[in-house]
């Protein structure tokens, strides 16, 4: 069984050279690292700190940065249009001067395609709005992964589930990289179901026993 466990570790996300990026801010990282996570082709998430001018920031020494989430997608499954509609569907999106620069709406781009995609969804918002989107959108100019205490932070509020998941995860840094449990901090936030994750690990590109693995730790999980 053990070998099982570690190949699912092993084999429960694609292959990296296809998946595209996406980093932006909307207010506390939390609720986007669980919201964004539970979406179909979104294979990892992880949140820290962005857009600012000062060295090394951390969660009480953030300085001039944004919270932010960064995900790495499957555009065959999701592409980088749907992950920017959700973004601007989830928050509003015109600056809030709470806690100056931590919580702004900050979107940033990695290519001249990604960029002409903002564009023209940030014009579709303000139409709908009827009013300009405040949005911070700039070039990709680094990011700062958080402390692992705010990474999968809602799966981490159930100490009983976490046991439960020590065989898969026996190290706490090893949730943050792993679909699956991307899948489980929005489940426990709220959303999707149980069976609708189910039905998408019936799709995953990993062997059956795999898949049995998951879908078997996914039915006994306590919380």
């Amino acid at each position: 069984m053990e070998s099982t466990i570690i190949s699912v570790l092993e084999q429960d996300l694609p292959d990296t050279a296809n998946l595209e990026t996406a980093t932006f801010g909307m207010g506390c990282f939390w609720s986007p690292d669980a919201q964004f996570g539970s979406l179909p082709g979104v294979i990892r998430t992880r949140t820290g700190y962005a857009g600012g001018t000062s060295d090394n920031p951390t969660y009480r020494k953030m300085g001039d940065h944004t919270e932010t989430i960064q995900v790495e997608f499957d555009p065959g499954q999701i592409c980088f249009e749907e992950i920017v509609k959700e973004f601007w569907r989830s928050h509003y999106p015109n600056r809030d001067a709470y806690k100056g620069r931590q919580y702004i709406s900050l979107l940033f781009w990695q290519s001249e395609e990604q960029k002409h995609i903002i564009e023209k969804l940030k014009a579709e918002k303000e139409q709908q709005l009827n009013e300009p989107v405040e949005t911070e959108i700039r070039p990709f100019d680094g990011f700062t992964e958080a402390e692992e205490r705010h990474q999968k932070y809602y799966l981490k509020r159930y100490p009983k589930a976490l046991e439960q998941l020590a065989e898969l995860y026996p190290e706490l840094g090893l949730l943050t990289p792993s679909t699956f449990a991307a899948r489980l901090n929005g489940f426990v936030k709220g959303f999707g179901s149980r069976q609708q994750l189910i039905e998408e690990i019936n799709g995953w590109p990993i062997n059956k026993e795999h898949r049995d693995a998951l879908r078997q730790v996914l039915l006994k999980l306590k919380w």
